[in-house]
Order: C-alpha cells, then structure tokens, then sequence
C-alpha cells in the first residue's frame, strides 16, 4: 500500500481548476461584452441610446457600438405611418354618424430624438397626442356640414379635417400628409330620404329633358315653316321681278316701234306734200289690181254701177 504522502495534491489540482475557470470566464465575458457593444440599425429607422434608463444621443441606421451592460438601444421607425381612428360624430343638423377618419404621418428624422424624450416613442406618441387630436378636429370639421354636404363634397371635408389637424399639430416634430374618409355611416332613414330625393330629382331632370326636346322640335318646325315661306316668297318676288322686267321690255320696245312708225309715217307724209309722183307710187303699192266698180257722175250726185253691161 502506498503512503499518504503518495496521493495527489488535491489542492494544486483544485487551484489549477479554478484558474482554468477563472480564465474561461473571462474570455467568454469579453466575447459576450464584444457582442453586446456592436449593434445596427436598419434603413427607415433611428436608434436612441439610453444609458440607465436615460436617452442620450440619437444614431443614424448603420452599425454602431454602445458600452455592454450600461446602454440599452431603442429604435424608432421614422417611415410614414398611418393612423385609423373609428369615431362617432354629429352633423351640422345634429344627425349622428359614424366614420373611419385616417392620416398618414412620419416623425421628422432631425427631432426624433426630441419626440423620444418628450412622449417615450411613437405608440405613446399616438395614444396620447394624435388620436386625440385627429378625433377633435374630425368632430369640428364634420359638424360644419349638413349630411348630404358630407357625401356630396366628401373633398371639401377632408380638407377641413386637414386644415383643422395641420393646425394643431404645428408645434410637434411631424410631418403630416393625406388624410381620409372612409366607411361614413348614416342612419338608415335619412339613406332612404335621400334615395327617395335623388329619384325625384331624376325624374324632374327626365321631365326637363323631354319638354327641352318637344320644345327644339317645335323651334325646328317653325324654322322650316320659315325657311319654306321664305323661299316660297323668294320664288314670287324671283316671278314678279321677271314679269316686271319682261313687261317693261316689253313696252319699251312697243314704245320703240310705235316712236319708230310714228316717225316713219311723219316722214312719209312730208315726201307726199312735195312728190305727185310718190303718191302715185303709194297709190300703185296699195292697188290690189282690181277696176273700180262705181264711179260718181258729173253732177256728183249719181252713182254708176261700173261691173253691169249697161
């Protein structure tokens, strides 16, 4: 058997095991501490720093490095976000309605870190800054119009719901962009009221419409009665003025002929004054050949009857 002074050292070996721990611990808490201190932040975001508890600096997206076991990291999404409220809301004529009223926002990237500090990120942010006021100003816009105004400029409304936001957001890091108005519910009777209005208005414009119609069809007959009339009258005035002229044609050249016989036999007569010969010449042109059947006697007062045998 060996001796007692032959076993091993169990306090060497111990104290060399503990060293080995020691030293494996110290490695692992470097990895650990090398890890923890490098982080990234992902594009459309923005980290916050906070050193126990408390925000210090704001970082870029990138890799970045904090000190392991004191800082912690907070990232905050600075893309456009879109904020629905569901809210029940009154008229200009106290009608109640319900609607889905929205608005695109973003946190500018520049005061971020203010809004991280002042309201502890973007949810506490909506809860206990936007929804309200984006419910109040709906509200205040909605009750400025009469219900068929909201359906008829549903536009218009938006755009006083923006004006009324825009107004009361002005001292916040935000951008704010479109809003909308969606799923607007009114009561059920008004619905029908306003179908029955809309199917009388319908009809009233139909009405309108066909009487605009006979009414051009008649103005259409009347402008062909006048154009037919009138070109009936210009066909006479055409016949009248022909006649006209013809006739004063034609008595100027009656008066020509006449002015030209005239003239003839005026000259006729004076060559018969100054020529026996002539008028023997005319009284031969107008002799038709034939002798004389009676003849006047000497004492002129008995007449002889030339064509008998005594």
């Amino acid at each position: 058997m060996k001796e007692v002074n032959d076993l091993p050292d169990l306090t060497a070996i111990f104290s060399k095991g503990k060293g080995v721990l020691i030293s494996l611990a110290v490695v692992v808490f470097l990895v650990i501490s090398s890890v923890s201190s490098m982080f990234t932040v992902q594009e459309g975001n923005i980290g916050v720093i906070k050193r126990f508890g408390e925000a210090t600096q704001q970082v870029n997206p990138g890799l970045h490095v904090k000190i392991p076991f004191v800082d912690t990291v907070e990232v905050m999404e600075i893309r456009t976000r879109k904020n629905v409220e569901k809210l029940n809301a009154s008229t200009h004529e106290q009608m109640p309605i319900t609607a889905e009223i929205s608005i695109n926002w973003t946190v500018q990237r520049d005061q971020a870190f203010d809004l991280f500090v002042k309201y502890g990120g973007l949810t506490q942010f909506e809860t206990r800054i936007l929804d309200p006021k984006l419910r109040s100003a709906a509200k205040d816009a909605l009750s400025k119009y009469k219900a068929e105004e909201i359906i008829q400029n549903r536009g218009q409304v938006i755009g006083q719901i923006e004006e009324l936001l825009v107004t009361e957001m002005k001292d916040y890091p935000v951008k704010l962009d479109s809003a909308q108005l969606e799923n607007l519910v009114l009561p059920a009777k008004y619905i029908q009221s306003i179908e029955t209005k809309q199917t009388e208005k319908n009809l009233a414009a139909a009405e309108k419409h066909r009487l605009e119609r006979q009414k051009l069809e008649a103005q259409r007959e009347v402008n062909t009665a006048n154009a037919q009339r009138d070109a009936a009258k210009a066909t006479a005035d055409g016949k009248a003025y022909s006649i006209k002229t013809e006739a004063i044609a034609e008595a100027g050249a009656i008066k020509l002929k006449g002015l030209a016989e005239a003239e003839a036999i005026k000259k006729k007569a004076e060559a018969l004054k100054v020529s026996t010969t002539l008028v023997d010449y005319v009284r031969a042109q107008q002799w038709d050949g034939k002798m004389p059947q009676t003849m006047m006697g000497s004492g002129q007062n008995v007449l002889w009857n030339m064509g008998s045998k005594n």
